[in-house]
C-alpha cells in the first residue's frame, strides 16, 4: 500500500505491508500455519497448544482447524473481546490468566505436561519465526528492493524472521525494530549486548506488544541481524491508527501501527534511506475500541 501525503511528510518513498488484510487480519498466521503444517501426523493428532493475547490465539485456532486438531489457548484476562470471540470462533478451547500475576511460560508448560498437547509458541519456534519471515520476503520481491525495513517488534518472532529474510535477499539494508514506548526491553537488550527483561509487563495500548523481555531463540538472530530499535508512545500509536484510517482507508489495531507511528513522529533515524518498507501487522480492533482511542 502507498500514500503520496505519507511519502512527503516522511521524505522517502515508503512501502506498507498490510498484514491486517492477512488471515485472522494479522501477520500471526503465517508463522502459524507453518508451525502446524510441520509437524509429523503423529505429533499434530496429539493436538497444540499456545499461549497469546490475541492474534497467535486466532493464528493457532485457525491453522489447527484447517489440519483438523483440536487446540488449546492460553488467553490474557484483559485479552481484547475481538480476539477471544475470533479464536473461540475458529475452534479452539481457551483458558484465562492473569497476565501481570501469572508467568505465561510457566502455563504454557504446565498444559504440555497435562494435556500431552504440543506446544506452538507465540515467538521462539523456528517453524513460526521462518513464516513470519515471509512478510519481508513477500515485501521486497513484489515490491523491490529497500534500503529500510521497520518492524514492530513484541517477542521477537515477526523481526527474527524478517531480519533473516531481508539481509539474505540484500546484506546491506537496515532492519530497524519499534517497540512501545513503555516496553523497550530489545532496545535496551541491543544497547547492553545481551538480553535485558523489563522489571514488569509494560503498560501500553499495543497489547501485541505487552512482554517484559525478548524470547530465547528470538534474541540471538535479533542480535546479530537487526540494526537498531526505535520506540513509539501510545499517543503516537493513535495518531498512526487515525493516518492510515483517514488517509489509507486501512483498520490498524495499536500494535500494527507501532513501527509507522515512529516513522511519522520522527523517531526513526533512516540515514538518508529513500525507500522504507514498514510492516502494518494486524488490523484486529473492534469498532468501540477503535472509536474510543482516536474520537
Amino acid at each position: 500500500m502507498r500514500s503520496r501525503t505519507l511519502d512527503a511528510r516522511v521524505g522517502a518513498e515508503v512501502l506498507l505491508k498490510a498484514e491486517n488484510l492477512q488471515r485472522v487480519g494479522a501477520f500471526k498466521f503465517r508463522g502459524a500455519y507453518n508451525a502446524v503444517a510441520a509437524l509429523p501426523a503423529a505429533e499434530r493428532s496429539r493436538g497444540v497448544v499456545s499461549v497469546s493475547s490475541g492474534n497467535h490465539a486466532q493464528a493457532v485456532a485457525l491453522a489447527a482447524a484447517l489440519h483438523g486438531v483440536p487446540a488449546l489457548v492460553l488467553m490474557p484476562l484483559d485479552a481484547p473481546d475481538l480476539k477471544v470471540a475470533a479464536t473461540v470462533g475458529y475452534g479452539a478451547r481457551i483458558v484465562r490468566f492473569d497476565r501481570y500475576a501469572e508467568d505465561r511460560e510457566a502455563l504454557l508448560a504446565a498444559a504440555v505436561a497435562e494435556h500431552g498437547m504440543v506446544a506452538i509458541h507465540p515467538y521462539d519456534d523456528e517453524r513460526v519465526m521462518a513464516g513470519q519471515g515471509t512478510v519481508a520476503l513477500e515485501l521486497l520481491q513484489d515490491a523491490g528492493p529497500c534500503d529500510a525495513l521497520l518492524v514492530c517488534v513484541g517477542g521477537g518472532g515477526l523481526i527474527a524472521g524478517c531480519a533473516t529474510a531481508a539481509k539474505a535477499l540484500d546484506p546491506a539494508i537496515r532492519v530497524i525494530g519499534v517497540e512501545p514506548e513503555a516496553g523497550d526491553d530489545v532496545r535496551r537488550s541491543l544497547a547492553a549486548g545481551e538480553r535485558v527483561a523489563l522489571p514488569a509487563v509494560p503498560e501500553t495500548i499495543a497489547d501485541g506488544q505487552q512482554l517484559p523481555v525478548c524470547g530465547e531463540r528470538t534474541w540471538p538472530v535479533i542480535a546479530a541481524r537487526v540494526d537498531a530499535v526505535a520506540v513509539a508512545s501510545d499517543a503516537e500509536i493513535v495518531a498512526a491508527m487515525r493516518f492510515l484510517l483517514e488517509r489509507c482507508k486501512l483498520v490498524v489495531e495499536p500494535s500494527g501501527a507501532c513501527a509507522l507511528a515512529a516513522l511519522l513522529a520522527g523517531r526513526v533515524d533512516l540515514g538518508g534511506a529513500e525507500r522504507v518498507g514498514v510492516t502494518l501487522t494486524g488490523g484486529n480492533v473492534d469498532a468501540q475500541r477503535l472509536a474510543a482511542l482516536i474520537g
